[in-house]
């Protein structure tokens, strides 16, 4: 019995899940090639293994013939009927030739062989068993380190690998370390195998926690619509429900954030921003800012930007870190997003009346009859201050403007922005 050859049909079978059939005609084949070799003129050779014993028979078919002129590929009438009594001349038998020490010599010869067919036996099972679970997450085990920090993960029977840009920067991993991954996808080698790719960074990494965490993700009674992440740092989902009677938000959330807390945690506390979703880009993009009050807002669908002024307390927080919130944002709704300090924004808008209050224009001495947007009331309240012409308003601040009774800081911005509108 070859128990090397046993050993092996087991690991293979065991460890890699491929069958031992698989692997017996593999070896099969690769040893035909070598046997070839070692055996001079022969032409017509075939190898046998057995399965249970591991033993291995080389057989090589030869033409019975009256005088041999070719040993390899012809035998002696007399010598076939010692094989098979009822044999006859120019009949074909099959004789075993098998070669002294041809378990070692043949083992030599084929090692490069054997490896390349059991690569591809491998790499049809790894695709066999995890093509269909693409975005499942799976959980492994650290096993040692490649080219640099990309981490080979032990799944059990296959190996995996998770590429260093395929985890956030903050994660830190030793061997031996639990981790869950989302397996994004199965790939050729270059070798001929294939290999599994794990990723931690992917948004759908995100996507498939809150599924597992959320049964109305999971049911469809509530949807995600759209991700945008920097893995480490930030994410930002927009959820919208099919049940008016279910809040989207709180779902996710979860009672006591619970739900949402063990997202953060697997994510090694990541913020999560959850968002209600809605088409209009705008609206979207308050939800987003929530609570954060946008002042201005401008869309120039032209050069797909929107322009936006915030109260300068706020502004940090609409930017983030390294300019993270803006980016992410920008993200989600589609638009390149241009933030301005309210401050600057008024400095820059007083500038302009000033400049236009100091033209000649005739006009501009005019008694005011009219505000678009501004009611009678106001207006009059205005002229009863001694704000009676355009000039007039053009040259008031915003400050002025709330000392008078009635007028907020809201209606001060909507007046002083509309006189500017009616004299550019």
């Amino acid at each position: 019995m070859n128990k090397d050859l046993i050993a092996i049909f087991e690991y293979l079978e065991r460890e890699k899940g491929i069958k031992r059939q698989v692997v017996i005609e593999a070896i099969e084949e690769s040893l035909c090639a070598a046997a070839r070799k070692s055996i001079t003129g022969a032409s017509n050779v075939t190898v046998k293994i057995n399965p249970k014993t591991g033993d291995i028979e080389v057989v090589c078919e030869k033409e019975i013939v009256d005088e041999v002129e070719v040993s390899a590929q012809e035998i002696l009438l007399e010598d076939a009927r010692e094989i098979d009594p009822e044999c006859e001349l120019g009949q074909f038998i099959d004789i075993t030739v098998t070669p002294k020490d041809f378990g070692r010599i043949a083992a030599q010869k084929a090692r490069h062989i054997i490896a390349q067919k059991l690569r591809g036996a491998e790499r049809d099972v790894i695709y066999e068993e995890y093509r269909h679970r693409i975005n499942d997450l799976v959980s492994g085990t650290v096993k040692r380190f490649v080219r640099g920090a990309n981490l080979i993960i032990d799944l059990g029977k296959i190996e995996a690998i998770m590429p260093m840009r395929n985890y956030p920067k903050t994660e830190r991993y030793q061997i031996g370390d639990k981790v869950l991954a989302l397996l994004l996808d199965v790939a050729d080698t270059e070798n001929g195998g294939a290999e599994v790719i794990l990723s931690r960074s992917h948004p759908e990494f995100v996507k498939q926690l809150m599924i597992q965490e959320v049964p109305e993700i999971n049911d469809g009674t509530v949807t995600i619509e759209s991700i945008v992440r920097e893995a480490g740092y930030r994410t930002k989902l927009t959820v919208r429900s099919t049940d008016s009677k279910v809040d989207p938000v709180g779902a996710c959330v979860g009672m006591r954030g619970n739900r949402i807390k063990n997202v953060v945690r697997e994510l090694q506390n990541e913020k999560i921003d959850i968002i209600p979703y809605t088409e209009d880009s705008i609206e979207l993009l308050q939800n987003a800012l929530a609570p954060i009050e946008i002042r201005k807002i401008n869309i120039n669908e032209d050069e797909n930007t929107i322009s936006i002024v915030v109260e300068d307390d706020d502004f940090a927080a609409v930017i983030g870190k390294k300019g993270m919130n803006a980016r992410l944002n920008s993200q989600l709704i589609g638009y390149e997003i241009e933030v301005q300090r309210l401050s600057d924004y008024s400095k820059a808008l007083e500038i302009e009346r000033s400049e236009l209050a100091a033209s000649d224009n005739p006009e501009l001495d005019q008694p005011i009859t009219t505000i678009e947007g501004i009611n009678s009331l106001i207006l009059d309240q205005l002229v009863a201050e001694g704000f009676n012409t355009v000039r007039s308003l053009l040259l008031i601040s915003r400050e002025q403007l709330t000392k008078i009774p009635g007028i907020s800081a809201e209606l001060a911005d909507r007046i002083l922005e509309q006189i500017r509108k009616q004299r550019t």
